[in-house]
C-alpha cells in the first residue's frame, strides 16, 4: 500500500472556507479519477503558528502508476485551482510512502 501525505497550512482567516471546499469539491474531484482507493483528512494538533493551521490529507492507492499519472495529469489541474484560489494564504508540503 502506497500514502501520499499532502501537509497543507492555510491562514486561520480561511480555514473553515478552505476546509469546505477541500471537503465538497478538491477531495472528491481526486478521488473520482481513479488513482486512490481512500483517503483521510487531518487537523495537525502540533502546528504551532499562531496566525495558521495545518492538516494532513491521506491518499491511499496500491500503485505508484496510479499516483505519478494523477500527479501529472488530473492532479496538476486541481493544484492549480488550489493555488488560484487560495493564492498566497497556504502552503503545501508533499511526501510519498510506501508500506513495509
Amino acid at each position: 500500500m502506497l500514502l501520499y501525505n499532502v501537509t497543507v497550512g492555510v491562514d486561520k482567516e480561511i480555514e473553515f472556507e478552505w476546509l469546505q471546499w477541500m471537503k465538497r469539491y478538491y477531495l472528491p474531484s481526486a478521488m473520482e479519477t481513479g488513482a486512490f482507493l481512500d483517503y483521510k483528512i487531518y487537523k495537525i494538533l502540533t502546528h504551532e503558528d499562531e496566525s495558521s493551521v495545518s492538516y494532513s490529507i491521506q491518499y491511499f492507492s496500491d500503485a505508484i502508476e496510479k499516483i505519478v499519472s494523477y500527479l501529472n495529469n488530473e492532479g496538476k489541474a486541481l493544484v492549480e485551482e488550489h493555488r488560484a484560489r487560495f493564492k498566497d494564504r497556504h502552503v503545501v508540503f508533499n511526501t510519498l510512502l510506501e508500506e513495509v
